[in-house]
């Protein structure tokens, strides 16, 4: 582990074994990641007024989120590498300024067309700002503190999307969409700014050309199946407008699974002999460690489930039982608080105890919850549901923080950079997946018995009843995947 560039090592000065310049690090990071996250989880809510303000379809609109998610997919992979080649300063200020850049475009923009293109400019610097963090972390801080410092990443995925559809639904019934953006631009720059002047650089930095045939094979592969998932469930709440509308979608999906297929076999064999020379744009060496990989799958298991399922619940909330997006976004608030403030109580408990004593339960959590919600109705109780959501939150945080730690405390010190890309790729990918899956099936089974709120009905527990099938196996999971053996013995070789 090197030391901070230009700096003598210092001794730590936290119970965290860091000194108190990386821990300014890190807090920066983490709002720098909040900041993002908030910015993603305003703009879900704000989706059906752009509909309206810009008098556009809902295919159209679509793009919003499709341009976002097509990016992420396409720029996460490639961090792997921009983290070996490029600083921890370097690569932030890259991060913030597109944001930050995209961030004013979108407020600006007078139409559709330019703010797709501030979504990209802002997804394109999005896309850097996790693996980052986690790279960073596991970089800086010793074994047997990653948990409790994981805990602060769980605050950071929690919080944004608590805060992000209560404000969203405030702002866009007092001053209307552009002030989304408004909001979230001076607490991207004021981040950008004490960014560039405090942090320093951090890690190792090695000199290596990159891959264009990489580059190109990754953004096909990924770009592909990820805009092809967006297909499939990108017809809902709109209109078919012609005979020939579903042909061409269909056309458009297997094109567009089929071009991701195989690119992403070519991008993989191209990786495997280019890291023979250490020249990989993405080193497929970290699935080598098992704990890695089972914890890698656990979470796509997991992300499949989850962000379909909190996809669902506010369709389900405003078509089925005629809450407002306001009432919406305070229903999900509860449980995300719930789950930041667990964050640093489970980190502390995986430091301690290891893996199985939280994903074991939260496993289980996660499956129940998901196994009540295949039997809503038209007449479930709200306050219920808002129970329920907290209940789910709260055995998603006993799973995120050791999955976090476990995965990437598995790997050499010279992998983070591509495990913290790996783990990245597979939550866009598998989110991705599980929003097209169950709103697929909520929307065909609604229109099959003809609409209204009993089909709306029946179309959300059947796909919730799918996420619950899917979360089954996240129970034997949660039994395989175990705390790597230096964060327990603070040896220097990481198990696998």
């Amino acid at each position: 582990m090197a030391a901070t560039t230009g700096t003598p090592t210092a001794p730590p000065t936290s119970v965290s074994g860091v000194t108190a310049e990386q821990n300014r690090v890190i807090w920066l990071l983490l709002v720098a990641a909040f900041v993002a996250i908030l910015n993603e989880t305003t703009m879900n809510v704000a989706i059906p007024h752009l509909i309206r303000d810009l008098n556009i379809t809902a295919v159209a609109a679509q793009w919003l989120t499709t341009a976002f998610m097509l990016t992420m997919a396409v720029v996460i992979p490639v961090t792997g590498f921009l983290l070996q080649r490029y600083t921890t300063r370097q690569i932030f200020i890259t991060a913030m300024t597109l944001f930050s850049l995209g961030t004013l475009v979108a407020f600006l923009s007078p139409g559709f067309e330019l703010l797709v293109t501030a979504r990209v400019i802002q997804a394109s610097g999005t896309a850097m700002m996790m693996p980052l963090l986690m790279t960073t972390l596991m970089t800086i801080v010793p074994p047997q503190h990653r948990g409790r410092m994981m805990g602060r990443v769980s605050i950071v995925m929690a919080l944004a999307p608590a805060i992000g559809p209560t404000m969203s639904g405030v702002v866009l019934d007092s001053l209307g969409w552009h002030w989304i953006f408004g909001i979230v631009l001076p607490i991207a720059l004021v981040s950008l700014f004490v960014g560039a002047r405090w942090i320093r650089n951090l890690g190792e930095t090695r000199e290596a050309p990159i891959d264009v045939l990489s580059v190109i094979l990754s953004a096909f592969g990924f770009g592909g199946v990820v805009f092809g998932l967006s297909q499939i469930g990108g017809g809902h709440g709109g209109s078919t407008d012609a005979g020939d509308a579903g042909a061409t979608a269909t056309v458009t999906l297997v094109a567009s699974f089929a071009i991701g297929i195989v690119a992403l076999a070519l991008f993989g064999w191209r990786q495997v002999r280019l890291q023979r020379s250490d020249a990989a744009l993405l080193d497929l060496r970290v699935f080598r460690s098992i704990n890695f990989t089972l914890s890698v799958v656990q979470l796509g298991v997991m992300s499949l489930a989850f962000f379909g399922a909190i996809t669902l619940v506010p369709l389900y909330l405003q078509n089925v039982l005629g809450r407002t997006a306001l009432e919406t976004g305070l229903a999900v608030l509860p449980g995300s608080l719930a789950m930041g403030l667990a964050g640093p109580l489970i980190g502390r408990i995986y430091d301690r105890r290891g893996t199985q004593i939280l994903l074991i339960p939260g496993a289980v959590i996660t499956s129940v919850v998901l196994w009540f919600y295949a039997t809503v109705g038209t007449d479930t109780s709200f306050v219920l549901l808002v129970v329920a959501q907290t209940v789910l939150s709260i055995g998603l945080a006993l799973s995120f923080t050791p999955l976090f730690t476990a995965s990437l405390g598995s790997l050499e010190p010279r992998f983070y950079s591509y495990g913290s890309a790996v783990v990245g790729t597979v939550q866009q990918v598998a989110g991705a997946a599980g929003i097209a899956l169950l709103v697929t099936v909520m929307s065909g089974v609604s229109a099959g018995m003809g609409g209204g709120v009993e089909g709306d009905a029946a179309g959300a527990r059947t796909a919730f009843m799918i996420a619950a099938i899917v979360s089954l196996p996240l129970i034997v999971g949660a039994f395989l995947i175990r705390k790597p053996a230096d964060q327990i013995e603070g040896a220097g070789v990481p198990a696998h």
